[in-house]
C-alpha cells in the first residue's frame, strides 16, 4: 500500500501520538489522514489553493522563510571578545533554549500545550548536543548563546538573556556562518525563519543573505492528545 505519510519519531515522543509529515498534498495524500490517528504536518507553497486543506481539516500554524547566502558575499562582524567553542556547559545550553524558543509552530498549534512544545524544543537541543552540531558562543569568556546545524542549514540560534540588546547579534550570526563555511565548504549556507522574527531575519539580511523562497506549514490532529502523560 502505498503511503503519503513519513513517520516522525521525533515528534511522537514529545506528544505521545503517532506523528507524521506528508510527502504531498494530493487529495489522496489528505484522504490518508482520515484513516489514522495522529499529529501531522505539512508544508507547501504559499500559492496553493488551501481549499481542500482545510476541508480535511488542516490549519495554518506558520509560514517559513529560507534565506540563502553565497560564500562570496558574507558579511563577516568583527567584535572583540567573540569565540566559538565546542566546549560548554550543556545544562546551560538546555537552559538558554528553554528560555528563547517558546512561539515556535508547535507552540502556535492550539491543539498542543505548551509544555509538550517546550518540551520538544529541549529534546531537540539535546539531540543535536548528542550528535556534536552545536557550537557555542562565548563571549569574555562567558557563555553567551549558541547555534546548531546540520549539514549546510543553521538550524537554531540563540542567546542568553543576559547578552541580549548588546550589539552582539550580527557578530554572532556571522562567526556562526563562517564556521559552518569552514567546516563544510559549501558554497552557499541556509536558514530557515518565520517572518514573525522579523529581528532575525534582518540580522541575515544584512549578512547577505538573500530570501530563496518559503513554505507554510499547515498542522492537523486526528484524535486527542495525552496531555496527563
Amino acid at each position: 500500500m502505498n503511503t503519503f505519510l513519513k513517520p516522525t519519531p521525533w515528534d511522537k515522543r514529545n506528544f505521545h501520538i503517532n506523528t507524521y509529515e506528508l510527502t504531498s498534498a494530493s487529495e489522496e495524500a489528505l484522504q490518508e489522514t482520515n484513516q489514522i490517528e495522529g499529529h501531522f504536518t505539512l508544508k507547501i507553497d504559499p500559492t496553493v489553493n488551501t481549499e481542500k486543506l482545510h476541508k480535511y481539516g488542516f490549519y495554518y500554524t506558520d509560514t517559513l522563510m529560507e534565506p540563502v547566502c553565497k560564500k562570496d558575499r558574507l558579511q563577516l562582524f568583527e567584535q572583540e571578545g567573540i569565540e566559538l567553542s565546542r566546549e560548554y556547559d550543556k545544562t546551560h545550553i538546555l537552559e538558554i533554549a528553554g528560555d528563547v524558543f517558546t512561539n515556535g509552530r508547535f507552540h502556535r498549534d492550539f491543539h498542543i500545550p505548551n509544555f509538550m512544545a517546550d518540551h520538544r524544543y529541549k529534546n531537540w537541543v539535546n539531540d543535536l548536543i548528542q550528535a556534536d552540531k552545536i557550537v557555542a558562543l562565548i563571549y569574555e569568556n562567558h557563555l553567551a548563546g549558541f547555534f546548531a546545524y546540520e549539514g549546510d542549514k543553521v538550524l537554531l540560534l540563540a542567546m542568553d538573556k543576559s547578552y541580549r540588546g548588546k550589539g552582539l547579534a550580527k557578530s554572532f550570526t556571522s562567526h556562526c556562518v563562517a564556521e559552518l563555511f569552514r567546516i563544510g565548504n559549501y558554497d552557499e549556507v541556509r536558514t530557515s525563519i518565520s517572518p514573525s522574527n522579523s529581528a532575525s531575519l534582518n540580522v541575515f539580511i544584512s549578512l547577505g543573505f538573500r530570501l530563496n523562497g518559503a513554505v507554510d506549514v499547515y498542522h492537523k490532529l486526528n484524535g486527542t492528545l495525552p496531555v496527563g502523560v
